[in-house]
């Protein structure tokens, strides 16, 4: 059967903030992307994908946004494309309806744009990239490889990779224990590019937790809860950090041995210069404080504070 490959990077638009947390960490996460990401890249064996940018509306005029599409555009052979609906991923930072009526509104809009992308296919492989991580050079073929080779399998997922500090560039083992969002799901094309069956493709087979059977998936965590998923066993992600991460750091207790810096070349960095961006004192301050207080101030101050201080701008 014929297939597509797309690589998804929600950019804006997720969770708290308004799902915008300023210009400041627009740029400095658009120069970690083209100094980390784009070298990975182009650093895949097998380089037949589109790169699908998902912006909020109010991009279309940011300066940083039309910035990075000139310059992608510099590059030869990189298939991409830009739309400005919103993430199409179910944001649990919401209630149900809401993260319901927000997904469904965002593929309905967005993924007209992808009919000329992923044209005379009968499958699309869709393959999570956040904005700041990386995966190894092989996992596009080895993802081809996978659903070609088991036609059960409706996901398939990484879970263990690394870690790198982009600062650094040390890197050592990352063996998280819940299922970690670097993974793929194989779509028939005509279920991809419908919503409502879109949607109730990936939804939960069981009631899980707070979440009913049906909910479209809630988050990485339940994708086996969701499809059929089948696991790599080798490590073929990498967590980077920068100090602009919201939740990961490198020592974060996921966090193993460290490894030999030729790993780099897997993910196509080994040249790369050390990053060097501003980091403001807040994060100064909370990088030094143990994880858990860091992530209940997190909750206290961006889930709760700064949400609410939104929600009543939008009301």
């Amino acid at each position: 059967m014929k297939n597509k490959f797309i690589l998804s990077i929600p950019f804006t638009g997720l969770g708290c903030y308004g799902g915008f947390r300023g210009n400041r960490w627009l740029r400095n996460r658009i120069t970690i992307f083209k100094q980390f990401v784009i070298p990975s890249l182009l650093n895949q064996t097998d380089r037949d994908f589109v790169v699908w940018f998902q912006w909020r509306p109010e991009e279309k005029t940011n300066k940083y946004v039309i910035e990075l599409e000139k310059y992608l555009k510099e590059i030869p052979n990189f298939n991409f494309v830009f739309t400005y609906e919103g993430i199409c991923i179910y944001d649990d930072k919401f209630d149900d309806i809401t993260a319901r009526g927000k997904l469904f509104n965002s593929l309905h809009l967005s993924l007209q744009y992808l009919f000329d992308h992923l044209p005379d296919c009968d499958e699309v492989y869709w393959l999570l990239q956040p904005s700041d991580d990386l995966y190894d050079k092989n996992t596009v073929a080895l993802i081809r490889k996978a659903f070609k080779h088991n036609e059960k399998a409706q996901a398939v997922s990484y879970m263990r990779g690394y870690i790198c500090n982009y600062k650094t560039k040390e890197i050592s083992e990352y063996n998280p224990n819940t299922n970690p969002p670097f993974s793929a799901i194989r779509f028939p094309r005509d279920v991809f590019f419908d919503p409502s069956k879109h949607m109730k493709y990936i939804s939960l087979k069981e009631d899980v937790g707070k979440y009913k059977a049906g909910t479209p998936q809630p988050s990485h965590e339940y994708l086996p809860k969701c499809l059929e998923t089948y696991y790599f066993e080798d490590r073929g992600f990498c967590v980077g950090c920068h100090s602009e991460n919201i939740s990961t750091y490198y020592e974060h207790p996921f966090k193993g041995k460290k490894v030999g810096e030729e790993l780099l070349d897997n993910f196509g960095i080994m040249d790369t210069p050390c990053l060097d961006i501003p980091v403001s004192y807040r994060k100064i301050i909370m990088r030094k404080l143990p994880y858990k207080w860091q992530r209940k101030l997190r909750y206290l101050i961006g889930e709760k504070l700064v949400s609410r201080f939104y929600e009543f701008l939008r009301q």
